[in-house]
């Protein structure tokens, strides 16, 4: 894969792709999400990926929101676009089969907190911040932080962000729920690395039906939620992953799972 402002490597099962636009700090302008789209679209074909990792280019900024340089005279017609363009790109990352670790190394504002929201974890730095700061510019979050953010805390704390346009502390935003851990800046990586290969042990398609569970069952009446768990449980058992994962077991040794 090659692209202007995306870099990604894969060692084994575990991608790490990078915005790489230190210059702007990450910024993101019509040409990275169009290859975050690109990206998204050719990804899907890998079938040996079972963890993503998404983290920024440089020291300073995970993404510090959106291009705003960019956005100068646009109209309400053309806004609206970039808007859907964000949302269409981050939607398709959100929707991978496959879990999705944002290592925020430095500032995820606007658009970048908004990319983390659509990942499955938030891993953050110490020095990384948090803030939806669009109201300061007479704007509102629009790459989906109105809709993911209130899931994600709770109405009642997501309205005093948004209003506000403040910047949280990894450390705030963790005891707010969105983020899973504060890790040392040094180490950040290194960590998400040991939490993809973990994950990537596991049996692909059970973490992949577990997403899918908690991604859409979580919009449903328990009800519904909990027939659509037991349904997918019961596809596990028409796996090879399965039938490999309980012999494992009985046979007290590590699993090898084909992901099929």
């Amino acid at each position: 894969m090659n692209f202007e402002t995306l870099l990604y490597q894969q060692e084994g099962h575990v991608g790490t792709l990078t915005i790489n636009r230190p210059q702007a700090l990450n910024a993101l302008n019509e040409t990275v999400l169009n290859e975050l789209k690109s990206f998204a679209d050719q990804i899907q074909s890998n079938k040996d990926i079972r963890v993503l990792i998404i983290t920024g280019s440089g020291e300073k900024a995970f993404v510090a929101g959106a291009d705003i340089k960019s956005m100068q005279g646009m109209t309400p017609k053309q806004a609206t676009e970039f808007s859907l363009m964000a949302q269409t790109a981050f939607n398709s990352i959100e929707a991978f089969p496959f879990p999705v670790i944002a290592a925020v190394n430095g500032f995820a504002l606007g658009g970048g907190c908004e990319l983390a929201l659509a990942c499955d974890i938030i891993l953050a730095s110490e020095k990384a911040k948090f803030g939806l700061p669009e109201v300061t510019l007479g704007l509102l979050p629009c790459f989906g932080g109105t809709q993911r953010l209130p899931r994600a805390i709770g109405l009642y704390k997501a309205r005093e962000m948004i209003f506000s346009g403040e910047f949280y502390s990894a450390e705030a935003c963790k005891e707010l729920g969105f983020v899973n851990r504060v890790i040392a800046p040094e180490e950040l990586l290194n960590e998400a690395h040991k939490l993809a290969q973990i994950i990537a042990s596991r049996g692909p398609v059970a973490v992949a039906k577990a997403k899918q569970s908690l991604n859409t069952g979580t919009e449903l009446h328990i009800t519904d939620g909990l027939r659509q768990e037991a349904v997918l449980f019961g596809e596990l058992f028409d796996t090879k992953d399965h039938n490999e994962g309980i012999s494992a077991f009985v046979e007290k040794r590590n699993p090898d799972f084909k992901g099929e």
